[in-house]
């Protein structure tokens, strides 16, 4: 008589994709939905800038010069009688698109470039190598000040700068990458069956590279933003009047003795945003490499 065997007991729970896993990173660590809450306020107050700024970021008045925090002025104004305030807002834009933009055209660049070294080998991954480690001999915020003394000042010459200064750091990881996937059996299948090359890098190398390129994008969204207030500072990133991060601070500290609240508000909103998406990029990159996390 045979006796029917149950083994529902002994099947494992399905595993959590990235998704759920990143879900459950960021409800376990206050820090992380802290976090969350600062980056979707940012990106409200990016997109609704017009409507939440009490003035126009760029009126200037003789009338309201170096104004103390008041009502009228959250944060006061500035030499010129502008409202802080409102020039903090509108330069939230300016630090959200550099922060998404440049990091995502880096890792498009790097990642083609990466794989193209990675993947051929011999000659071109020689001269691609070779490139790669002469650009990452400089640091990235004096590599970009160079670029920029070239190409100068302006809203798209600041993310070509920026998106230049991340390129190496995304192509040496896809190569990295994929040097390692290159090697698999089922690349080596597929190269045996005569499958085109540009079949094999779309289907099978680039989507198994892509959890580092996008962690790493994660958290360089962070440095983006931190290298587009320095280079503002310098006077070769976002140009007055409009409004910038790092040109509030620049303006502040010309003008230290009359209002220091230009420095104390950019300063406070660059370090929190900077901390924000370091936090979620580390968020991030626990759901994707659980073997990372604590």
């Amino acid at each position: 008589m045979s006796t029917a065997i149950d083994t529902s007991q002994h099947l494992l729970p399905p595993a959590p994709g990235p998704f759920q896993a990143l879900g459950a990173i960021i409800l376990r660590r206050p820090g992380t939905i802290a976090a969350t809450i600062v980056v979707i306020a940012l990106a409200c107050v990016a997109i609704f800038a017009p409507l939440i700024a009490p003035y126009d970021p760029l009126t200037q008045s003789i009338l309201r010069i170096n104004r103390m925090p008041s009502w009228d002025n959250w944060l006061g104004t500035d030499q010129f009688g502008r409202d802080v305030l409102s020039r903090m807002i509108y330069g939230s834009r300016n630090s959200l698109i550099f922060g998404l933009v440049s990091p995502f055209a880096a890792a498009v660049v790097g990642t083609m470039i990466g794989v193209i070294a990675g993947y051929f080998g011999g000659l071109a991954d020689r001269i691609i190598s070779r490139l790669i480690d002469l650009l990452l001999a400089f640091p990235e915020l004096l590599l970009a000040i160079m670029i920029a003394a070239v190409l100068g000042g302006g809203f798209w010459n600041v993310i070509i700068v920026i998106t230049i200064a991340f390129i190496p750091g995304f192509a040496r990881v896809a190569r990295a990458q994929t040097l390692s996937v290159r090697q698999e059996p089922y690349v080596e299948a597929a190269i045996s069956m005569g499958v085109s090359t540009p079949v094999i890098i779309c289907k099978h190398i680039v989507p198994n590279i892509m959890a580092p390129i996008v962690v790493l994008m994660t958290l360089w969204v962070a440095s983006a933003i931190r290298l587009e207030a320095s280079l503002s500072f310098l006077g070769i990133g976002t140009q007055p009047p409009n409004p910038s991060w790092g040109n509030i601070i620049r303006d502040g500290l010309n003008n230290i003795f009359g209002s220091s609240w230009p420095i104390i508000g950019a300063g406070a909103a660059i370090t929190l945003v900077v901390l924000s998406f370091n936090l979620i990029g580390d968020a991030i990159r626990d759901a994707i490499d659980p073997t990372t996390a604590e």
